[in-house]
């Protein structure tokens, strides 16, 4: 799509005077498609026009318009905050004197409703002057890189335009402060409306935490839908911080922690084939830490393992950064830590033999799998959720950058191996985008990633708002993605042979038009409704709730018209396609239903007319319409992908090396052992043979690839 096309499209209509005027610059560069002739001569005058135009005029008006509205924003927000505390102190006032007039609290509801509706205009206008800000940013480049490609002889605008861009704030605006102070404002306004309706319940000492079950669901984030993203959330849920503070304290520079997670490998990288291949009993092993390790933070060992059923152990306890070396080595088993608990409680207490079962396990572990530091996952979190209830929890990362953290090249290793992590990032205290690391070391995601965790029980109201979220164009679905199999398969390629399926999406466009999402949506909740519905028909149960699609919803043509109810219908109203004649055996009633749902599940011998129709030989065409002599992936030449070239000259490449230290060594045992050596002869030959079967094997997997 051109840009033009896309910026009409981006346009708020309420600001719409005071987007970039793309029109009249491409006029001015006489690209516009007007009569006036392009090969005119470029004159002085013409240079002095258009840098006009460009940098003064419209420059000058984008920025104003950005300033005065994020300047208002931020009044409408204080003013918000205000009659927020104003809220508070008359609250506790009648606290102290322990009354509250009807007349009183119907007024306090109105007040929190007309405030919710500011704080979503609010929500809803930072949400847009982040869009305006990107689309208008992307304009002025855009024209620049239009300028100089065909009027740039002499004069290049770009980079002149690049530093003007850079001393202006409305393309660097961070919108964080503020969003942490209308999440403030939004949890108190839903705990004053909601009052007990959703409070959190207390539960029992006998409902541990651990033994609370989550859904995870995994996401990417565009960039571009990022704030959209958290302002739809921050509605719902506040933002988590460590430390509880005020919305003022939020909005004096309170940033979101920064996590390293650093994975442990073995030098054949066994737990990252175990964690693609699924196998059962999979385990990994990482130190996390929020921070900068010069300011001495609380250091996390965790092991977890899954199993083939999808639940998960973990076994975690903290470690200090100087005991982490020695017990890596084996030479600390933790003997202060276990010193304090057998004073404290006891050598009895399940906390004292939790740990030294904890630290002896991943000892054990270490050792067996010859584990060693290799990769590092360094990202920001966002966490969402409100405090004392862990209903809903939503983490949002961003800046996600993995590198490098082995020792497997002696000559240029990453990480000094008598030490457990790189000096030279946590030394300096270095920082995305780590510009200091050599390429090849360091790949940087290109989205954010959120995870959403719904514990099991959670109400429909919640499951509702977050289903919205999940199915929406915002995100994309990531079920299994993982940081450590992803970082390994970003900058191990060489030492795997396998990778995740969900590396080919990073060369797709993950965005998605609003619309299409929705119809997507709209279709597969109704083929999800009517397969639930076949599902009871084989268990003889009653069916769900029939699914009604929404307006405009592409999914109607899923919906039987008489019943109202998805294709599946009732198990008493639809046994066949609403538009066929019965067959004798509908009126054997339940029996009849029950035997039509065995047949389902061998169509062969189906007797009805759907399986009838699918067995017949011919199928009879309409006029004009030939029946094609090849299917359509057979026409035209191969299209053979990058990847699939490069994995085949890897294969090749792999396959000569072991061939070539093969034939090296039958030649040297045949030189070595004499002409009456007749085990070195068949040695050669045989190895020889090795050699020729790669190179017939290479050209045999090439020829595939270019012909089919």
């Amino acid at each position: 799509m051109r840009f033009g096309k896309t910026l009409r499209a981006s346009i708020y209509d309420p600001w719409k005077s005071n987007y970039i005027d793309y029109s009249k610059l491409k006029q001015l560069l006489r690209e516009d498609g007007s009569g006036e002739s392009k090969d005119q001569d470029w004159t002085d005058a013409d240079e002095a026009a258009f840098v006009e135009e460009l940098v003064n005029v419209q420059l000058e008006k984008v920025n104003a318009f950005h300033d005065e509205t994020h300047r208002s924003l931020r009044d409408r927000t204080s003013e918000c905050e205000s009659e927020i505390q104003k809220i508070a102190a008359s609250e506790k006032k009648e606290t102290d004197n322990n009354s509250q007039p009807e007349s009183t609290a119907n007024g306090e509801h109105r007040t929190l409703s007309e405030l919710l509706e500011k704080l979503d205009s609010i929500t809803k206008e930072i949400s847009e002057l982040e869009k305006y800000s990107r689309i208008n940013y992307t304009g002025f480049l855009k024209a620049a890189k239009k300028h100089d490609r065909r009027r740039g002889s002499q004069y290049r605008v770009r980079p002149f335009l690049q530093v003007r861009l850079a001393a202006l704030p409305f393309n660097s605006e961070d919108y964080s402060p503020m969003l942490y102070q209308l999440s403030a404002m939004y949890s108190f306004v839903r705990q004053r409306m909601q009052g007990e309706v959703e409070k959190p319940s207390v539960e029992p000492e006998s409902h541990s935490r651990k033994a609370a079950k989550y859904k995870s669901h995994k996401f990417w984030v565009h960039p571009e839908n990022l704030l959209e993203v958290k302002t739809y959330i921050l509605r719902r849920l506040p933002v988590l911080v460590y430390n509880p503070q005020t919305s003022k304290d939020a909005e004096g520079g309170q940033q979101d922690p920064r996590i390293t997670s650093l994975y442990f490998d073995s030098p054949d990288f066994t737990l990252y084939s175990d964690k693609v291949g699924k196998t059962s009993g999979a385990s990994s092993l990482r130190l996390r830490w929020f921070g900068h390790l010069n300011d001495n933070p609380d250091i996390l060992i965790e092991k977890k393992t899954t199993e083939e059923n999808g639940n998960s152990d973990e076994v975690r306890f903290p470690i200090k950064m100087k005991y982490i070396q020695p017990f890596i080595s084996g030479e600390y088993k933790m003997e202060k830590s276990l010193n304090k608990l057998q004073t404290r409680q006891g050598e009895e207490s399940d906390a004292f033999a939790h740990l030294q079962s904890s630290v002896d396990e991943i000892q054990t572990f270490i050792k067996k799998s010859q584990l060693q530091p290799m990769l590092r996952a360094n990202y920001t979190r966002t966490a969402f959720q409100i405090p004392g209830d862990d209903r809903v929890r939503i983490s949002l990362d961003t800046d996600v950058a993995f590198l490098r953290e082995d020792s497997l090249d002696h000559e240029r290793p990453c990480r000094d191996p008598s030490d457990w992590h790189r000096s030279d990032i946590d030394a300096s205290g270095m920082e995305f985008p780590f510009a200091g690391i050599r390429r090849g070391e360091i790949s940087r995601f290109p989205y954010a990633l959120l995870e959403i965790k719904i514990r099991d029980g959670a109400k429909k109201k919640t499951n509702e708002w977050v289903g919205d979220l999940m199915s929406s164009h915002l995100v994309k679905d990531a079920t299994r993605f993982s940081k450590f199999v992803h970082g390994v398969a970003q900058l191990f390629e060489d030492h795997v042979n396998s990778f995740p399926f969900w590396l080919s999406d990073l060369e797709t466009d993950i965005r998605k038009d609003p619309e299409t999402a929705f119809q997507e949506e709209q279709e597969k909740k109704a083929k999800h409704a009517e397969e639930e519905q076949v599902v009871g028909s084989y268990l003889g149960s009653p069916s769900g709730q029939a699914f009604t699609a929404a307006v405009g919803s592409p999914a109607a043509k899923y919906i039987d018209p008489k019943s109202g109810s998805t294709a599946g219908g009732k198990r008493d109203q639809v046994s066949e396609e609403p538009d066929t004649d019965e067959d004798e055996e509908v009126a054997n009633g339940k029996s009849a239903w029950h035997s039509r749902g065995f047949q389902s599940f061998l169509p062969s011998i189906s007797g009805s007319k759907y399986s009838r129709s699918r067995r017949r030989e011919s199928v009879r065409l309409p006029p004009g319409v030939q029946e094609p002599g090849r299917l359509i992936k057979d026409v035209g030449p191969v299209r053979v992908e990058p990847k699939v070239w490069l994995a085949n000259e890897r294969t090749f490449v792999k396959w000569q090396h072991i061939s070539v230290l093969l034939a090296t060594l039958s030649l040297s045992l045949y030189n070595a052992a004499g002409e009456s050596n007749g085990v070195a002869r068949s040695l050669a030959i045989a190895y020889t043979v090795i050699a020729a079967a790669a190179g017939v094997r290479y050209s045999s997997s090439m020829n595939l690839s270019d012909h089919g």
